[in-house]
């Protein structure tokens, strides 16, 4: 599996596969497990998921780290992926996390659809 180098790209693959319902379903339950207050509604709009979960990531990084560490260990976010970013702009850093938590939540709905 090659995983989308940028949003763009992984929103094209995921519809393409007609995997975006799941992808948000994937992430509103990684969400919950994490108890991190937010739910997507499965018609949510690309453009509006990114906005809003960055936004989400920004508030955690800021203003609630251990459960933004809690998001990261539950979505399974590679540590060494984590460390690679820059983090001397918390709006850039966020932006990248939000990216790299969506590509790994897309790889986990690519696994199940391609192998169940």
């Amino acid at each position: 599996m090659n995983l989308p180098s940028n949003f763009e790209d992984l929103i094209v693959e995921a519809e393409g596969l007609q995997l975006y319902k799941k992808l948000i379903i994937q992430l509103n339950k990684d969400l919950l497990y994490a108890n991190i207050d937010l739910e997507f509604d499965e018609e949510t709009l690309p453009t509006s998921l990114k906005l809003v979960f960055q936004e989400t990531v920004f508030y955690l990084i800021n203003s609630k780290f251990s459960d933004y560490l809690n998001l990261l260990y539950i979505v399974d976010v590679p540590e060494a992926k984590i460390k690679a970013l820059d983090g001397s702009d918390v709006l850039k850093l966020s932006e990248d996390v939000t990216f790299i938590i969506l590509q790994r939540e897309w790889q986990k709905v690519w696994y199940k659809s391609k192998y169940s």
